[in-house]
């Protein structure tokens, strides 16, 4: 699928991983429509790429319909959609006080990170199933999961579950969509230098990116746009969850 002159949509598209698929996107010559929660980010990140910010809670089903329709009204119908938006709470089975991991945490993680993606790729892909082919597709989704799914640490069962959960759809969606030609990918990144990780004292940045085998850093939000542009791109790459990590296994803290 090529990229110039198509229509895309980036969820968590106002920073981070996120961000930085959205940029690529806009240099490669996409229309990009940025769906986030943050509104001030999100409309400096579109003002930045001359593309245009939707307040979106993917987790919302009235939502994302609203926003896909916003998006198709000013670019028309959106060949390309990056799902990176997410939220990452650390909290142990059993914590302090012997307290059970509250159960209200636990089912927002499964309903923004997993919930939240099938959500926007159901929605997108009805709507892209109707559109002509392009070079024998119509389109290509790439979704955001983590190493966590594979090797998730003290605090991330949450987490875990739900971008495990992104991992084990990816390839009965892909065979869903095979029918309509639109190809279905995941991203399985490390440890990444995202805003939060930005926050921490430079001693810690580098004690994380030591653990990386190689390169020993911490990956950038760049590496891991380059790669979405490569699946974009490649009309094999179908079903199948890459892990972006420089080769780390994560330890249990």
């Amino acid at each position: 699928m090529q990229i110039e002159g198509m229509a895309a949509v980036v969820t968590g598209g106002a920073s981070g991983l996120g961000g930085a698929a959205a940029t690529m996107l806009a240099d490669a010559g996409a229309k990009v429509a940025i769906f986030d929660l943050n509104e001030d980010a999100g409309q400096a990140k579109a003002a930045e790429i001359a593309g245009q910010f939707v307040s979106v809670n993917v987790a919302d089903d009235a939502s994302v319909a609203a926003g896909l329709a916003a998006a198709q009204k000013v670019h028309g119908v959106a060949r390309i959609l990056v799902n990176c938006a997410g939220i990452a709470p650390a909290v142990k089975t059993v914590g302090k006080e012997n307290a059970p991991h509250p159960l209200d945490t636990f089912a927002k993680t499964i309903a923004v990170n997993l919930v939240g993606t099938f959500n926007v790729i159901s929605k997108f892909s009805a709507l892209l199933a109707a559109a002509e082919e392009i070079e024998g597709e119509r389109g290509v989704i790439v979704n955001t999961a983590s190493v966590a799914a594979f090797d998730g640490q003290i605090g991330q069962a949450a987490y875990s579950a739900s971008k495990g959960g992104v991992v084990g759809m990816t390839l009965p969606i892909a065979r869903d969509l095979a029918q309509h030609k639109i190809r279905v990918m995941t991203v399985a990144p490390g440890i990444f230098l995202t805003p939060m990780l930005e926050a921490f004292p430079q001693n810690v940045q580098d004690a994380l990116g030591a653990q990386v085998p190689h390169p020993s850093r911490l990956g950038k939000p760049a590496e891991y746009a380059q790669l979405v542009q490569s699946i974009i791109l490649n009309p094999m790459l179908n079903g199948e969850v890459i892990r972006l990590d420089g080769a780390i296994r994560m330890a249990p803290r």
